[in-house]
C-alpha cells in the first residue's frame, strides 16, 4: 500500500514543524528550542517559491488526507511561511531569557503547522484539523507572559475560539452530508441548493469571521495583540487571521446573498475599526485596531468576488499579502524603537512611517499598488469606499507613529542604544518585502497595465485620500492629539456596564442561602407525607394481589403491554 503519492513537498511542509516542535521538548534542547524556531517554515516557503504543482494524497492519515498549493492560498502561503521565518529570527534577538522557552517553542511549530494547512487543505477534513490547530494553539502564545493582561486576552480567545470552531464544525458537517463527500469543493458547490445551505453559511461567516476580525466578532484582538510577545503579535495579525480569509475564499458559496453581506459587513468593518483605534494609547491595541479594519476591506473583496462567481479572488489575496508582510513589519517594529536610541530610533521611524503609507495605500508603494489592483473589480460605491478608507488608516497610522515615538527607549546602556541584527534584519527584510514584492508580483496577477501605478490617475487617486488623513493628523497635533482615552484596549464595555446593571443579582444567592433550610425543611416533610401515603397505597395493593381481587387484570395489562412493544 502506497503511504502517499503526488509530490511530498506539501506532506514535509506541515510535518517538519511538528517534529521541530517535539524536538523543543527533548532536556537538552530546551534552553535553546528557540533557536530550532527559524527552521520550522523553511520547507513550506520552498515549496511557495518553486511552485510544486499537482494534488498529494495520503490516504492513511486522517479520512485521506489531500494537499495542494493552487492560486490564490499559494501567494498567501508564501507570506505565512516568510513572516513566520522572520518573527522566528526576531524572537531569537527579542525574547532571550524568555520563560518556558521549550513550551513556547513546542505551541509556536503547531500553531505554524495549523496555519499552513489551512492553505494546503483540499478536504474538509484536513482543513477542519489545521484550523483547530492554528486556533486553539495559538492561545498558549497569547498567554505565555503570564501576566494578567495576558492571562485575560487568553480567556476571550479560547472563549471565542471554541465558538468559531463549534460553529465550523456544524457547518462542515452540513456541508459534507449534502455534496456526500469531503471535498472542499464539491461542499461549497452542494451548499448552494442544500436543504439548511443557509444554516450552514451564517456558521461559516460566524466561525471565520471570528478569526478573520470582523466586526462585531473581533473582541479577542485589541486583547491579544498588545499582550503576545511583540513576534507572537506579529505572526497573529500578518498570518493567523488569513486563516479566516482563506476559510471565506474556499467555503462560502458562491453567487449568493452571503457575498453582499460580506461586502456591507466588511467596508463597515473597515471605517468604524481605524475610528475605534483612536481611542487607544498602547501602540500594538493601535496596530490590532489597524489588522481589525484592514481586514474588513480584504473581506469586503471576498465579498465582492463572492458575489459574481468567484472566479476572481486575485484582488483579495494580493491585497492579504501585502498586508501580512507589512503588519508583520510594524509590529515587530515596536520591539525595534524601543530597544532603539539616538540614530537607530530615528531611523527605525522612518522605516515605520514608510510601511505606514504602504498599508494606507500610498503611491507607488505595494499598498497602493495592492489597493489599486482591489478597485479595478469594484461598483463604484464599493470603489469609493475604499479609496476613503485610505485617510482613515492614515490617521489611525499617524495617532500609531506618534505614540510609538512617545514610548521610553529601552535600549541598553552598554549597547548606545544599538538593537541586535536579529531584531533589525526581520524588520527590515519584511518592510522591504511589503514595499517591494507588490511590484514584482503585479504583472503575475493584475489584469491591469504593467504601467498602471505609474499613471498620473493612478498616482492622483492614491495621493489625495493619504493627504486628507494627513491634514487630519495635523488637525489632531494641533490640538494635542485629544485621542486615546484608554491606556489599553478594552473592546467589552458593553459587556462590563451589563455586569454593573446585574450587580444587585449578586445577593441572590445570599437570600437562597438565608431560605434555603426553610424550603429544605418544607420539602423534607413533604416527602415523609408522600412516603407513608405510598407505603399504605402499597400495602393494600398487595393485600389485592394476594386476595386476587385485582392479580388477573394487572396480569392482563402486562400482557398487552408486552405484546405492544413486540410489535414490529
Amino acid at each position: 500500500m502506497i503511504w502517499a503519492s503526488g509530490p511530498l513537498l506539501p506532506l514535509v511542509a506541515l510535518i517538519w514543524p511538528l517534529l521541530l516542535g517535539v524536538l523543543a521538548s527533548l532536556p537538552a534542547i530546551r534552553p535553546h528550542a528557540l533557536r530550532l524556531l527559524p527552521l520550522a517554515p523553511l520547507p513550506a516557503l520552498w515549496l511557495a517559491l518553486t511552485g510544486v504543482e499537482g494534488l498529494t494524497l495520503a490516504p492513511n492519515l486522517l479520512l485521506g488526507v489531500m494537499l495542494a498549493a493552487g492560486r490564490p492560498a499559494a501567494l498567501l502561503l508564501g507570506m505565512t511561511a516568510a513572516l513566520w521565518f522572520a518573527a522566528a529570527l526576531h524572537a531569537q534577538g527579542s525574547m532571550a531569557g524568555t520563560r518556558k522557552p521549550a513550551v513556547f517553542s513546542g505551541f509556536w511549530c503547531l500553531t505554524l503547522a495549523g496555519n499552513l494547512g489551512v492553505f494546503l487543505a483540499q478536504d474538509v477534513v484536513t482543513f477542519y484539523v489545521a484550523f483547530a490547530a492554528v486556533s486553539l494553539s495559538a492561545y498558549f502564545l497569547v498567554v505565555h507572559e503570564g501576566t494578567p493582561a495576558a492571562l485575560r486576552a487568553g480567556r476571550v480567545y479560547a472563549a471565542l475560539a471554541i465558538v468559531g470552531e463549534v460553529c465550523l464544525l456544524a457547518a462542515f458537517v452540513i456541508g459534507a452530508a449534502s455534496a456526500n463527500g469531503l471535498l472542499i469543493s464539491d461542499i461549497r458547490a452542494a451548499l448552494l441548493s442544500a436543504p439548511l445551505g443557509g444554516v450552514a453559511t451564517v456558521l461559516l461567516i460566524a466561525g471565520f469571521g471570528i478569526k478573520a476580525g470582523l466586526m462585531p466578532l473581533h473582541l479577542w484582538l485589541p486583547l491579544a495583540h498588545p499582550a503576545a510577545p511583540t513576534p507572537a503579535s506579529a505572526v497573529l495579525s500578518g498570518a493567523i487571521v488569513k486563516a479566516g480569509i482563506i476559510g471565506m475564499m474556499m467555503f462560502v458559496p458562491l453567487a449568493t446573498m452571503a457575498g453582499s453581506v460580506l461586502l456591507v459587513i466588511g467596508l463597515g468593518t473597515a471605517f468604524v475599526a481605524a475610528l475605534t483605534g483612536l481611542r487607544v494609547r498602547a501602540p500594538k491595541a493601535i496596530l490590532a485596531y489597524s489588522t481589525i479594519s484592514q481586514m474588513g476591506l480584504v473581506i469586503a473583496l471576498v465579498g465582492a468576488a463572492t458575489q459574481a462567481d468567484g472566479s476572481d479572488m486575485a484582488p483579495a489575496a494580493f491585497y492579504a499579502f501585502h498586508h501580512g508582510l507589512a503588519k508583520g513589519a510594524l509590529f515587530l517594529s515596536v520591539a525595534l524603537v524601543a530597544l532603539s536610541t539616538g540614530r537607530w530610533r530615528n531611523a527605525a521611524l522612518v522605516l515605520v512611517v514608510l510601511v505606514a503609507l504602504s498599508v494606507a495605500g500610498g503611491p507607488l508603494t505595494g499598498g497602493g499598488l495592492a489597493k489599486a489592483m482591489a478597485k479595478s473589480g469594484l461598483g463604484s460605491l464599493a470603489e469609493f469606499a475604499l479609496t476613503i478608507s485610505a485617510a482613515t488608516t492614515t490617521l489611525l497610522l499617524g495617532w500609531f507613529v506618534h505614540r510609538l515615538s512617545a514610548s521610553a527607549g529601552k535600549a541598553k546602556a552598554s549597547g548606545g542604544g544599538r538593537p541586535t541584527m536579529l531584531v533589525v534584519l526581520p524588520t527590515v527584510g519584511l518592510a522591504l518585502a511589503a514595499l517591494v514584492m507588490p511590484w514584482w508580483l503585479w504583472s503575475e496577477w493584475s489584469t491591469l497595465a504593467p504601467d498602471y501605478p505609474l499613471r498620473l490617475a493612478a498616482v492622483w487617486s492614491a495621493l489625495w485620500p493619504v493627504v486628507l488623513g494627513m491634514g487630519l493628523i495635523g488637525v489632531m497635533a494641533a490640538n494635542r492629539w485629544p485621542v486615546g482615552t484608554l491606556d489599553e484596549a478594552d473592546p467589552l464595555p458593553v459587556a462590563r456596564w451589563l455586569a454593573r446593571q446585574l450587580s444587585p443579582l449578586r445577593a441572590v444567592p445570599k437570600h437562597l442561602a438565608r431560605t434555603r433550610s426553610l424550603a429544605a425543611d418544607q420539602i423534607v416533610a413533604t416527602v415523609h407525607k408522600g412516603s407513608r401515603w405510598l407505603a399504605q397505597e402499597t400495602g393494600a395493593m398487595e393485600g389485592g394481589f394476594l386476595r386476587g381481587q385485582i392479580s388477573g387484570l394487572a396480569f392482563l395489562t402486562f400482557i398487552l403491554l408486552v405484546a405492544a412493544v413486540s410489535v414490529p
